[in-house]
């Protein structure tokens, strides 16, 4: 089984656990998703699939993926992500993941594009401190000197102002709280990146 499954952030709360403490979940619409492409070894050099998630009119498809999709006898789909994990050679075009192959307890992987927070300083960017802030500093949000004497350059990897966020972030390691197979909603300990309705891509934890 191929414990792998797009899905859409829906929020954060927080649920009881037996002993009454309050657990941190993000909510996590998840699935189903379908195979809509095999690739072997023989033919590709390596095993994976390709899943489809999320309905989408025929007509809000380009011609490349409508053909793609023909190919292979399949619906047309908004997002489609290439997994590459053990079991996929079980898997053939058509099989369906839905969160039934997640069970609490389970540690996952959790991918999505960051935030984007447009142009940020260095304080705001990196965390840094800043300068003095009393009278006639002149330096209180800026970036010291950055370039050394003999080198005359700036080194590579010296934190600047820049964009900030729209990366793509994994965070490692997060437990399954709950599952509901009715629902296709995953509860996730923790947050997620990402924002509210983005996408996200969830694997079993290595």
């Amino acid at each position: 089984m191929v414990k792998s499954i797009l899905g859409t952030k829906i929020g954060m709360t927080q649920i009881f656990d037996a002993d009454g403490r309050a657990v941190p979940v993000t909510v996590v619409e998840a699935g189903p998703c379908v195979v809509v492409q095999k690739k072997t070894l023989a033919k590709d050099g390596y095993e994976a699939v390709q899943i489809g998630y999320g309905a989408v009119k025929d007509s809000r498809v380009n011609s490349p993926k409508r053909g793609h999709f023909a190919r292979h006898e399949a619906a047309p789909r908004r997002h489609l992500r290439e997994v590459r994990m053990p079991g996929v050679a079980d898997m053939k075009a058509g099989d369906a993941i839905t969160v039934e192959a997640f069970a609490p307890g389970d540690m996952v992987d959790v991918s999505a594009t960051s935030k984007g927070k447009g142009f940020a300083g260095v304080v705001k960017r990196y965390g840094w401190r800043g300068g003095k802030m009393s009278h006639g500093s002149m330096v209180h949000r800026k970036p010291q000197s950055a370039g050394a004497t003999d080198a005359a350059r700036v080194f590579k990897n010296t934190g600047r102002p820049g964009q900030l966020g729209n990366k793509r972030i994994t965070v490692k390691r997060l437990a399954v709280v709950a599952v509901d197979p009715e629902k296709n909603l995953m509860l996730i300990r923790g947050s997620v990146p990402g924002a509210t309705r983005g996408l996200l891509t969830i694997r079993e934890a290595k």
